[in-house]
């Protein structure tokens, strides 16, 4: 270090002033010509120091820990949801229109509170006791960070509070070796991706892409105001004639409406996807894979893996009350199409967001390990009858938030290489 002492007496001080002055000023040229000039050189090593303590360093060469191309791959590593802190949506026109008549009554009553407490702590509890059979599995688990979704926030086009983290299906889609967040329809919503930020900065600081869709201003021209849904007969209709609450305004899906199936990956137009985002997502994965519509005899279109799920190589779960309209071209395919049994949950079990159908909505360990709900026996023995391993685990309250497993994961890495299996 330059110590300087403070010089007093005329020219003399002011001479040696300049004289200082100018030293350093050449020392400081010297230093930024030979930082830009040489990587060898001291000022070089500083800089790069500093960025590094500063983590803008290219990533370090080593195997990418995110790494998935289907459903069935064998799972190394998975992101799984959490339930603590969920909050009920406030009950706008987006959610009306993804929900049922009879709970129309609950979330006018608990819009923007927390769900009721006794239920939250058993889902809790459910979603740890699943995590923990999935370490035992040989799984890495990992975590979103918790959130208080309690805070109201506004933006120039809308007010919201927040909903959970409980279903990182619906925000993070796995395509090889990217994270794609996608930009969700509902308002309750918008910040859900704030929970995931820690781990997907952690996936792209070891070699992961990461890749945020548009996010939609979520302005009231995304919604029809008026979407007429009184009874299933209005929303058969609608389906039917392409006519879903959000409009073409803007892009807008949800991760959990594609499935994917190596090269090729299968979505629905639904609730909360519509075909802006579906377009968006083709160019944005054009030319390594392919995007397929489809769709499917269903008054309320919303998520995929609850109607169509695929489990293994040319091998699909199709739900019979929702039949499949484009089922021939799998067919064609040699694809194996295999229709579970009715689901077992009772009547007076809260599903405040979804069907029955989540006992098909399960989570694939491999092809031959399947993760699936314990009180579900009769789809036990489907799996038995294909030679598949049930994992049973019961998250019957974890249901209620809105998802089953698949729902509640997100795979983030599945030992396996891109091929083809539709042709």
């Amino acid at each position: 270090m330059l110590r300087v002492r403070c010089l007093r007496g005329g020219s003399r001080g002011a001479e040696a002033a300049h004289l200082i002055g100018a030293m350093l000023g050449r020392a400081v040229n010297g230093w930024v010509q030979r930082a830009f000039q040489s990587t060898s050189s001291a000022g070089a090593a500083q800089l790069q120091h500093a960025m590094e303590v500063e983590h803008v360093t290219e990533p370090v060469h080593q195997e990418c820990p995110v790494c998935s191309y289907n459903e069935w791959d064998p799972l190394e590593e998975v992101i799984v949801g959490r339930a603590e802190n969920a909050h009920v949506p406030p009950f706008t026109v987006e959610v009306k229109a993804n929900t049922y008549e009879k709970y129309w009554p609950f979330y006018q009553k608990y819009g923007g509170q927390s769900f009721p407490g006794d239920h939250l702590k058993k889902a809790v509890a459910e979603i740890e006791e699943m995590c923990n059979i999935l370490s035992h599995e040989g799984v890495t688990v990992r975590r979103p960070e918790p959130i208080d979704w309690s805070l109201e926030y506004k933006t120039p086009d809308f007010t919201s509070s927040g909903m959970y983290a409980a279903m990182p299906r619906d925000i993070l889609m796995v395509v090889g070796n990217e994270i794609i967040e996608a930009p969700m329809a509902w308002r309750a919503r918008f910040f859900e991706y704030r929970a995931y930020r820690p781990l997907i900065k952690e996936y792209f600081s070891k070699g992961a892409k990461w890749t945020t869709a548009p996010k939609p201003t979520m302005s009231d021209e995304l919604y029809d105001q008026d979407y007429p849904i009184r009874t299933v007969e209005d929303r058969h209709k609608l389906a039917a004639q392409g006519k879903f609450v959000t409009t073409e305004h803007e892009p807008c899906f949800d991760a959990a409406d594609f499935i994917r199936a190596g090269k090729d990956l299968f979505v629905q137009r639904s609730q909360v996807t519509n075909y802006m985002g579906i377009e968006w997502m083709r160019r944005h994965l054009a030319p390594d894979y392919n995007i397929h519509i489809i769709s499917f005899k269903d008054p309320n279109p919303m998520h995929i893996d609850a109607t169509f799920n695929i489990i293994g190589p040319g091998l699909v779960l199709s739900n019979p009350d929702r039949p499949c309209n484009q089922i021939e071209m799998f067919k064609k395919a040699d694809w194996t199409v295999v229709k579970p049994p009715t689901p077992l949950i009772p009547d007076n079990h809260p599903l405040w967001m979804s069907s029955k159908w989540l006992s098909m909505n399960v989570l694939m360990l491999d092809e031959k390990r399947v993760m699936v709900d314990a009180n579900e026996t009769s789809i036990h023995k489907m799996f038995d009858n294909l030679g598949i391993k049930t994992i049973k685990v019961n998250i019957r309250h974890a249901n209620s938030l809105g998802g089953g497993f698949h729902c509640w994961t997100t795979d983030v890495r599945r030992r396996g290489t891109l091929q083809s299996y539709f042709h």
